[in-house]
């Protein structure tokens, strides 16, 4: 298998991470419609869109994995300030990691995270927080292995 290569992401790299970021969306619609966001028509340009303005924020890192030229991977990462909203410090945040099927078990998730919590430290960021989907058991384990621990549980009421 060719090796993986995790890089910053670049403007060329949107459309396929649009793609990504619109499975991802697809996902979480499937395991809560009322919760998540409907993907509409064309979440992929939409996606692709979302992340461009996001692609060169100071405080934003977007990093792509990468086998043989193509990305099968990413990680979009941000400084988060201080929140009294949400009683907590300022903080790193993983916003999206995302691993295409054919890629998966095989560090790549580990390495884009690793990535992500690497250039948070470097700018400072005592911890870093994410949240995950209560059914993605998966990405629950991977972000265990990873040292992350619960600290808040979601609720949601329809009104």
């Amino acid at each position: 298998m060719p090796e993986v290569i995790v890089r910053r992401a670049v403007e060329a790299d949107l459309p396929a991470l649009g793609r990504m970021g619109a499975e991802l969306m697809r996902l979480h619609f499937t395991f809560d419609p009322l919760r998540f966001m409907d993907p509409g028509a064309d979440p992929d340009s939409g996606y692709a869109w979302f992340l461009g303005t996001q692609i060169h924020d100071d405080d934003v890192a977007i990093f792509v994995a990468e086998r043989a030229g193509a990305a099968v991977g990413y990680v979009y990462a941000a400084l988060e300030p201080e929140s009294w909203k949400e009683l907590r410090d300022a903080a790193g945040f993983v916003h999206d990691v995302v691993v295409l099927d054919d890629a998966r078990r095989a560090g790549v998730a580990s390495a884009l995270m690793e990535a992500a919590m690497a250039w948070l430290k470097s700018r400072g960021a005592p911890r870093v927080i994410l949240w995950t989907a209560e059914p993605n058991h998966g990405a629950q384990e991977l972000f265990a292995r990873l040292g992350f621990r619960r600290t808040m549980v979601e609720l949601t009421r329809e009104l």
